[in-house]
């Protein structure tokens, strides 16, 4: 995957590629600016504010909490039979038809059929499953907003007492100005308090032209996606994803456990994270390709 943080030149590309993976390993990326908890040891934090989900959130334990390189952070794709996902034959199939660049089943990147390297949308679930970075939660009447670093993306979770849309294959919110029914990159997204300081989202309707994540989990149109937030206390979000979807999956799994975020300053600048398809095109030619033994092929 090709990424651009502002001001990066192309030359960068490969010493990024390099980072991530270092950070990968060793578990700690600072983002500039950022606090994590190493910072505040020995420190209690506050009482958690009641129905609050707003603020500037970075993972707690250090950014490469996020990059996820070898698929959904509780259930990597590292051949382990404990993480073997419960694929029905069809999500079987699928999986298999998928040629990641990391995880049990990786391929050359060059060969890859990964839609996000050409920069298609990446989406839902998959913004948080793969390269997450900070967050920012909005709140209003009716909505919860999240900003997200990556490609600069939104998601709304509506909260005005809207049902999810009843079929998932032709979804659509059925409300009087309501557009045509669609799948969506991003899915349909509703939500509420279950108590004072717990957030549950449901999400249905997705376009199935995504994966869940960097190892190439698939999904089917039928997907559905359950968001646990926890605000455990003055700075600190806990966040769970679940993913249920009887068309791949035996039964729900959980790709995120219980991920914990930390507040951040307010006046926190979040830099540009942009997928760009001319630098995805030259590090192809320059590199992946004569990774590859494509390079004779390529023009």
């Amino acid at each position: 995957m090709t990424k651009r943080v502002a001001g990066l030149t192309f030359a960068a590309i490969a010493v990024l590629t390099c980072s991530l993976l270092i950070e990968a390993q060793v578990g700690f990326r600072r983002q500039p600016g950022a606090v994590y908890d190493v910072d505040f040891e020995g420190k209690t934090s506050g009482s958690a504010p009641r129905r609050s989900l707003s603020g500037i959130w970075e993972f707690a334990k250090g950014g490469a909490e996020g990059i996820q390189a070898d698929g959904a952070k509780a259930i990597p794709s590292d051949g382990r039979p404990e993480h073997e996902l419960p694929f029905t034959p069809e999500g079987r199939a699928a999986f298999m038809a998928n040629k990641p660049t990391y995880g049990f089943t990786a391929v050359p990147s060059a060969l890859t059929n990964d839609p996000m390297p050409g920069c298609d949308p990446q989406g839902f679930p998959r913004i948080v499953l793969h390269n997450a970075h900070t967050e920012q939660i909005l709140q209003t009447p009716t909505q919860v907003v999240i900003l997200y670093q990556f490609n600069k993306k939104w998601r709304v979770i509506w909260t005005d007492g809207r049902a999810l849309p009843t079929d998932p294959e032709q979804p659509g919110w059925a409300t009087r100005d309501a557009p045509p029914p669609e799948s969506r990159w991003w899915g349909y997204s509703v939500g509420q308090w279950v108590d004072d300081y717990t957030f549950v989202a449901e999400s249905n309707g997705f376009d199935d032209r995504t994966w869940l994540d960097n190892a190439g989990r698939p999904h089917s149109s039928v997907m559905r996606v359950r968001e646990t937030y926890r605000r455990v206390d003055a700075d600190h979000l806990e966040k769970t994803i679940t993913i249920d979807d009887p068309k791949f999956y035996t039964r729900p799994w959980v790709a995120l456990d219980k991920l914990p975020y930390r507040m951040q300053s307010p006046s926190l600048d979040i830099p540009e994270q942009e997928c760009v398809p001319s630098e995805t095109a030259k590090y192809n030619r320059l590199f992946a390709n004569p990774a590859a033994g494509l390079d004779d092929a390529v023009k």
